[in-house]
């Protein structure tokens, strides 16, 4: 993969860096952060996911963005450098399948909101009808369940972490249900154990 720091810090974005008096310690820092494939923690990071946002631009510059969403391990990575997901129907506007068609370079956000993470991915992606795409990657997807209608595949080009800073920590419904339940399991067993204590001691005359 590229150094992100390579292929997002240019032109303006350099020059606003240098007058702001960062533009040093961000290619000194990020020169250090070059990848040649995804780490093992990337890894599973990527397929514990259960959702990502994915940029896209239409042939005039004008940018969009949309939400994909799945179980844990919808979005699985198939290669040193490569992500796929399954695309099933939608709202049939084709906004993103559109644009990658003409300009296949994308930007996508992978967010952990419980522990405030978040991964950045720059790469090129394709969307291929089922029947157009390598049956060797639609082999690692289930067949069941709702019909998928195309493949998405992002060929990774560079990648980067974020700071957790402002982002807000959201708790997943069945963390905060599983947590619930543990509690309220703890005070049953609590208020069992007083019952029977306070039944013994009736029992005893006290």
């Amino acid at each position: 993969m590229e150094n992100y720091a390579d292929l997002m810090f240019r032109g303006h974005v350099a020059e606003i860096q240098k007058a702001e008096g960062c533009h040093g310690i961000h290619k000194a820092n990020y020169q250090r952060r070059t990848q040649a494939a995804l780490s093992e923690d990337d890894i599973a990071f990527i397929q514990s996911r259960q959702s990502f946002y994915i940029a896209s631009v239409n042939p005039d510059g004008w940018p969009y963005i949309q939400h994909r969403g799945g179980p844990v391990g919808f979005l699985k990575v198939i290669g040193p450098t490569r992500v796929a997901c399954l695309d099933y129907v939608g709202n049939r506007q084709f906004i993103t399948m559109g644009h990658v068609a003409e300009d296949p370079r994308i930007s996508v956000f992978l967010m952990d909101y419980m522990r405030r993470g978040r991964m950045k991915l720059q790469g090129r992606a394709s969307l291929q009808r089922l029947a157009d795409a390598d049956p060797e990657i639609l082999e690692r997807f289930p067949t069941e369940g709702i019909p998928a209608e195309r493949l998405l595949v992002i060929d990774i080009v560079a990648m980067d972490w974020n700071c957790p800073k402002y982002i807000p920590p959201f708790v997943p419904v069945e963390v905060a249900n599983a947590a619930t339940e543990r509690y309220a399991a703890e005070l049953q067993a609590e208020n069992d154990a007083l019952k029977a204590e306070l039944a013994a001691l009736k029992a005893n005359g006290q």
